[in-house]
């Protein structure tokens, strides 16, 4: 059904109220005399005409009044009501229909705006389970490492370690569950950093070859306790980005460090990145035991751990990659994990070319 204007609908009020009583007036004059002729010397015959006429204003008055009840008061009522059901957090609600277009309109706006609220709201109410969720998990994984920490301490203080080899290696364990606790930390102000703050990224052009060198340099105190071998490969001149340097050599530190810590000892770990298009791909493939097919997505999730290739036994917290994927989108690209035909994981990713590429 088409729907009718406010102005539209105002008119055929006005219309209706001044031409009924007309209508009535006619109708029972021509009743009573038989004749539509009007003379002035029979003005008795009047009387009854009149009254229909007033009768007939009444009736389209009543009218008029229904029809803005139907069409005006009833639908800005509904919509009244919903308001105060949307002010107490009641979703479920029924928005009336109106076949005045203006009302319709407002209708339809005030429909998209609850449901944007009730998207809003349901991802708010996700999003503190996630922080609630992260929070507790993070706090069980520092209890760990800090009574380890504390024994080996009470260890030190009591003199159980009488020999230097005894208090070198309690003194090395110390630092151990140290560097485990500010791992833990620093992942979880990360992921605090990111979820609470929306401030815009301070976006320069960068040198995606120097996030690289940058990043395998950090990680290779790691890598040589391990004997693994970080080797990159394909160093494109003059490469280029727009995005934050220390987010995004976050994001490559946290990608080195997951394949490290899930590398076997005398591994291997390779680093590749290539200018392709209007972007700036990169891999990272390690010689470990690699993801299950169900863990491929899975392991950006916070917290996930895979039963073999991820546990709390190689000291995180479940975030880091949780930390890259967000960073790595935050600067329009994107990041997965695979599988490489040669066996290990694989994680893969891409991130905009800037112009100078």
């Amino acid at each position: 059904m088409q729907k009718l204007r406010l102005r539209t609908h105002s008119l055929l009020s006005l219309g209706l109220l001044l031409l009924l009583p007309w209508i009535f007036f006619v109708i029972v004059f021509f009743i009573t005399t038989k004749s539509l002729h009007i003379r002035e010397d029979r003005t008795d015959s009047y009387a009854v005409p009149m009254a229909a006429a007033f009768a007939g204003l009444l009736v389209a008055f009543v009218i008029v009044g229904w029809q803005m009840r139907r069409l005006l008061l009833k639908p800005l009522e509904g919509l009244g009501l919903a308001a105060r059901k949307i002010a107490g957090s009641e979703w479920d609600i029924e928005l009336p229909q109106s076949n005045i277009r203006e009302i319709s309109e407002v209708r339809n706006g005030f429909e998209l705006m609850v449901n944007e609220l009730q998207y809003s709201h349901l991802k708010q109410a996700k999003l503190e389970e996630e922080r609630r969720f992260v929070i507790a998990a993070v706090a069980h994984d520092l209890r760990t490492p800090l009574f380890a920490l504390r024994g080996y301490l009470d260890g030190l203080e009591q003199g159980i370690a009488q020999t230097p080899e005894q208090m070198s290696k309690y003194v090395a364990v110390c630092k151990q569950k140290s560097a485990q606790l500010d791992r833990l930390v620093e992942d979880l102000f990360a992921f605090t950093r990111m979820e609470y703050q929306e401030a815009e990224l301070i976006r320069a052009p960068i040198d995606f070859g120097s996030i690289i060198q940058k990043s395998m340099e950090s990680l290779e105190p790691q890598a040589k306790a391990k004997q693994i071998s970080l080797l990159l490969h394909s160093m494109p001149d003059d490469c280029a980005v727009r995005g934050d340097s220390h987010l995004l050599e976050r994001a490559i530190s946290n990608l080195l460090d997951n394949a490290v810590r899930h590398t076997p000892d005398c591994g291997r770990i390779y680093v590749q990145y290539w200018i392709e298009k209007d972007r700036v791909s990169f891999t990272i493939h390690d010689s470990g035991q690699g993801f299950l097919t169900e863990e491929q997505e899975q392991v950006f999730e916070p917290l996930y751990r895979g039963e073999k290739s991820r546990n709390r036994a190689t000291g995180g917290a479940g975030l880091g990659l949780t930390i890259s994927r967000r960073i790595i989108r935050q600067h329009g690209g994107e990041l997965a994990a695979s599988n490489h035909p040669a066996g290990g994981a694989l994680l893969s990713g891409w991130i905009p070319a800037d112009d100078r590429c």
